[in-house]
């Protein structure tokens, strides 16, 4: 129970279905798994974005979530970019907008197509829009959740408010 982000980490990048994307992995996964990944406890803050590529807001902000991540070291925030897009698409859509825009950070593609079923699970406020942003750290006990996009002063800000 000492260690914790081996457990994430393994869980998502180990344990799911790896589809390589030009270099890069990205997972798929159920809402089950999320939660397991939402629920964890160890003394880690968590960053998890919703996005999706059709989602314009949401492409506008990924460069934030990069460029910040790069700022802060792994051992205190993990970051992971949930992908709403249709599992159908991932050949067509997300794997190329991956290529293309040289998306650095941990993505997981949300397979359970029925919002309706999960967002509540995510955060009870959470309308259904995108982008949205969650931050935890359960060990703290503290939890954040955003909704809309986020610019790099704005994103350093609440996980500097957290840590």
């Amino acid at each position: 129970m000492k260690n914790y982000s081996f457990i994430i980490i393994a869980f998502v990048f180990l344990t799911l279905i790896a589809e390589p994307a030009n270099g890069q992995n990205f997972s798929q996964i159920r809402m089950t798994d999320l939660e397991k990944i939402l629920s964890a406890k160890e003394d880690k803050l968590l960053v998890v974005n919703f996005w999706a590529t059709w989602c314009p807001p949401c492409v506008k902000e990924l460069p934030h979530f990069q460029k910040v991540a790069k700022e802060y070291n792994k051992e205190k925030v993990l970051f992971l970019l949930v992908s709403i897009d249709f599992p159908s698409q991932i050949d067509s859509h997300l794997r190329p907008f991956l290529k293309k825009n040289n998306v650095a950070l941990d993505v997981a593609l949300m397979m359970d197509t029925d919002q309706n079923e999960w967002i509540d699970k995510v955060d009870p406020s959470w309308q259904g829009n995108i982008p949205v942003t969650l931050m935890l750290n359960n060990v703290k006990k503290t939890r954040k959740f955003h909704s809309g996009d986020l610019d790099e002063t704005e994103l350093r800000n609440m996980i500097n408010s957290l840590l």
